[in-house]
Order: structure tokens, then C-alpha cells, then sequence
């Protein structure tokens, strides 16, 4: 096996005194909300968004005026996506259902799934205002039946963002508040004297809102750790080339100073035009202050020899996205089990997945892929299960079984709640085959 690393991006141990830093400053910031409330947030909100209004959560005559700012254009574009992301999450919704089984004459077992009560949904702006945040965890909240749907986005040059709000109010949000960064994620989990408390945070945000999620996390729940969007092109010279690589590259690098970006092919040729081709691209993006940042501290680029080296080191890897352009597309969809989200063949790309084409954008990074999947439906619905016992003769089976297995494990107390069902339900008729200790019970 031989796999060389043509590119190395910074090395963990300076990304890890990074996350440090975000750490501590996210401590202090919490905390402060939770001892100061709203006082703590207007400060917040003065100090990084010089923004100071008479109340932060917009009126509906605010909401309507806001909207009004957007073009009939922008308006069919932004219900467009709509259209599609509530369709996909709807046929997802669709593929859930409650269940109930009478697993044995008399024990009836099922589950339900219940949407989470109430949710805060963060939108990032700042650099990048990201009206499609606001279909993928707004609308998909709506569409699990989330009955309290609140929405939090900084001001952009002072005020809401309009094509962000109308994105919100059309996705379903009954709250919509101009607050951005660690002071939305914070007032929304932790609550303050004019913002209720949510049970669950989703939604994408900077290392700060990333770092203030998983610090919140047991206080609500959140969608996913997430940490900066991740891209990584899987290509070979049968289906891609190097324009086509250096673009895909870049155009997510684009994302922040610190957005991984890798590729991984088993032709030199590919990798090599690549790594000219970003150069090349980078003279022209206006982005490429951001993206060249990205790239020369977080881009890699590793030559394989083999397809199976290739997989072997995607799945390593985990990354967010995943663009597969080769001549065995299929076999990637198959092999592949740890990323965020996967883009089959040129004419797909992760900036159609970002904005329109229906599946969600919050996505896992940092290698949680291998434990989750990103933002679904799904996760704004808890699956909680019942039981229900009858008849007389199931009460007493499976409680004389009951009672032994508590037993075993020194819980007399326990084993008494079965025992009570047996001398109460229990009679010389159990059926289906009950061992003799039963029956033996029952008289």
C-alpha cells in the first residue's frame, strides 16, 4: 500500500490550542448569560454586532416590512427550495411510523414518535448570510410537527436580514429574533427574562456557536457536533478533471479561514493539475482571501494506488462532504459508512445540496460520521415506547420471570412489583407453555 500526502494542511496539535482558545471564551460567555440574562445578551450583542434595538424579536409588522426588502426573484428562489426540502423531508417523515405488536397472547408493546416540544434554530449570517440555514432546520422542524419553532440570525449592516427572515417566517418559525453568535445559541437554551428556553438547539454556526452547542449539550439537546464545513473530492481521470476537483474545492473552502478541503485520487496527473488549477482559481475567486486561508492551512491532497486505498482512507477520514466523481460510483455509495453526506458523479455538486436540491446541509464534521448522520426530520422526533399487559395469564407469565431475573440481579425490591401481579393475576389456567414454577406460583 502506498499513499502519499502531496498537500498536508496544519497539524492537530495547532488546531487543538485553536479549539482551546474558542473554549474558554465560550465558557465566559455562558456563563455571563445565564447569571445576567437579556443585560448579558444586549451587551453581547453591542460588543460583536453593534447592535442594540428596543426589543430583539421582530413584530409581524417587522417580519411583513422585512420581507417586502426581497425581490419577487429572490421570493420564487427561496420558495423553490422550500418546495423541494419540505417534499424530501416529508416522504422522510413518511418512512417513520408508530408501531404496536402483541409480542405474546396479551403483551402488547409499541413505540410513538413525538416531535420535540420546542426548538431553537440558529441561522448563521456575518460573512455569509445563509438563507438556506433557514429551510434546513426551520422547515424540517415544521414539517415534524414541532409545535414552538423559534429563530435567532444577527443583524447583517445593522438590520434583520431580509431574504434570511423571509426564509424563516416562510419555514414555519413562530419567533424570529435578530441575535447572532453565542449570545442566540446561549438566551435560546438557557432562557432570559423575554426569551422562554428551547429543548433542543439545531443549525450551523462558527467555531464560537459550535463550541457553545456542545458545551449546552444535556442542558437541551442539539442536532450534532459540528465544526467547520469539511469538503473532500473522491476522483479519478475517468470522471473528473482538475478544474472540475479545484472547484469543488474551493468553492466550500470559501466557507471560513478554516474549512477543511482534501482530495483523494489514484491518478498523479489529477492531483497534480489539481493543486495548479486551485492556484490558478485563487487569482480570480473573490472569495480567495477566505478560501486560500482554508487551503493553505486545512487542504490536503493524497495520491492512492487503488480504488480500495481511496475508500479506505474516506472512510477514514469522515469528512462532511463527499463528492465521488470515478468510474464506480455505485461501489463508493456502498462501501462508504462514515460521512455527512455524500454527491454522486460531476453533474452533482455540494453547493446544490447546500442550497436546493432537498437533503439537509447540517451535517456531521469532525469525524462524527461515524456515529451520526446529519439533520433529518428524524431528529426532531423522539421515539418513545409503552407497554400494556391485558389478560390475567400474561400479567403472571411474565411476571414470574420477571421476578427471577431481579432476583439475579439483587433487586428484591424490583422483583416484588412482579411478584404482587403473579398472586394477584396469576390462576391454576396459564397458558402457552409457562414453565412449571409458574403454574407452580399460580397454585
Amino acid at each position: 500500500m502506498t499513499i502519499q500526502h502531496l498537500k498536508r494542511g496544519k497539524p492537530e496539535a495547532e488546531r487543538a490550542e485553536d479549539d482551546a482558545r474558542v473554549r474558554a471564551t465560550v465558557e465566559g460567555v455562558l456563563a455571563d448569560i445565564a447569571a445576567r440574562g437579556d443585560a448579558a445578551v444586549r451587551d453581547l450583542s453591542a460588543k460583536f454586532d453593534r447592535y442594540e434595538p428596543e426589543s430583539f424579536r421582530l413584530t409581524g409588522s417587522e417580519i411583513e416590512a422585512a420581507m417586502q426588502k426581497v425581490s419577487a426573484r429572490d421570493m420564487a428562489d427561496i420558495r423553490f427550495a422550500q418546495d423541494q426540502i419540505r417534499r424530501f423531508a416529508e416522504a422522510q417523515k413518511a418512512s417513520l411510523r408508530d408501531i404496536e405488536v402483541e409480542t405474546l397472547p396479551g403483551v402488547i408493546l409499541g413505540h410513538r414518535n413525538i416531535p420535540v416540544q420546542s426548538v431553537g434554530c440558529y441561522v448563521p449570517g456575518g460573512k455569509f448570510p445563509m438563507v438556506a440555514s433557514a429551510h434546513m432546520s426551520v422547515l424540517t422542524a415544521a414539517v415534524a410537527g414541532v409545535p414552538r419553532i423559534i429563530a435567532s440570525a444577527p443583524p447583517v449592516k445593522g438590520e434583520p436580514h431580509p431574504a434570511i427572515v423571509a426564509a424563516m417566517h416562510l419555514g414555519g418559525a413562530h419567533e424570529i429574533y435578530v441575535l447572532g453568535g453565542m449570545q442566540a445559541v446561549g438566551a435560546m437554551a438557557l432562557g432570559t427574562e423575554t426569551i422562554r428556553p428551547v429543548d433542543m438547539l439545531v443549525g450551523p454556526g462558527n467555531a464560537y456557536v459550535a463550541e457553545a452547542k456542545r458545551q449546552l449539550y444535556g442542558r437541551v439537546g442539539i442536532d450534532l457536533f459540528a465544526g467547520p464545513t469539511e469538503t473532500m473530492v473522491i476522483a479519478d481521470d475517468t470522471a473528473a478533471d482538475p478544474e472540475l476537483c479545484a472547484t469543488d474545492l474551493l468553492g466550500q473552502a470559501e466557507h471560513g479561514y478554516n474549512s477543511p478541503a482534501c482530495l483523494i485520487t489514484n491518478s498523479r496527473r489529477l492531483a497534480e493539475g489539481t493543486l495548479a488549477e486551485v492556484d490558478r482559481l485563487l487569482t480570480l475567486l473573490p472569495t480567495r482571501e477566505t478560501a486560500a486561508a482554508s487551503w493553505r492551512d486545512y487542504g490536503d491532497v493524497i495520491l492512492c494506488d487503488t480504488h480500495e486505498e481511496m475508500l479506505g482512507v474516506a472512510n477514514d477520514m469522515a469528512y462532511e462532504h463527499v463528492q465521488v466523481m470515478t468510474d464506480r460510483d455505485d461501489w463508493y455509495l456502498n462501501g462508504m459508512h462514515s460521512y455527512g453526506a455524500l454527491f454522486l458523479g460531476p453533474r452533482t455538486n455540494v453547493a446544490n445540496g447546500d442550497k436546493v436540491i432537498g437533503t439537509n446541509h447540517t451535517l456531521p464534521t469532525r469525524k462524527a460520521g461515524r456515529y451520526t448522520g446529519g439533520l433529518w426530520v428524524g431528529k426532531f422526533l423522539k421515539t418513545h415506547s409503552y407497554q400494556r399487559i391485558v389478560t390475567d395469564e400474561a400479567a403472571a407469565l411474565v411476571g414470574e420471570y420477571g421476578s427471577r431475573l431481579c432476583l439475579l440481579e439483587g433487586f428484591v425490591g424490583h422483583a416484588e412489583q412482579c411478584n404482587i401481579r403473579v398472586r394477584r393475576y396469576g390462576h391454576r389456567n396459564i397458558a402457552y407453555g409457562a414453565p412449571a414454577e409458574a403454574r407452580e406460583a399460580a397454585e
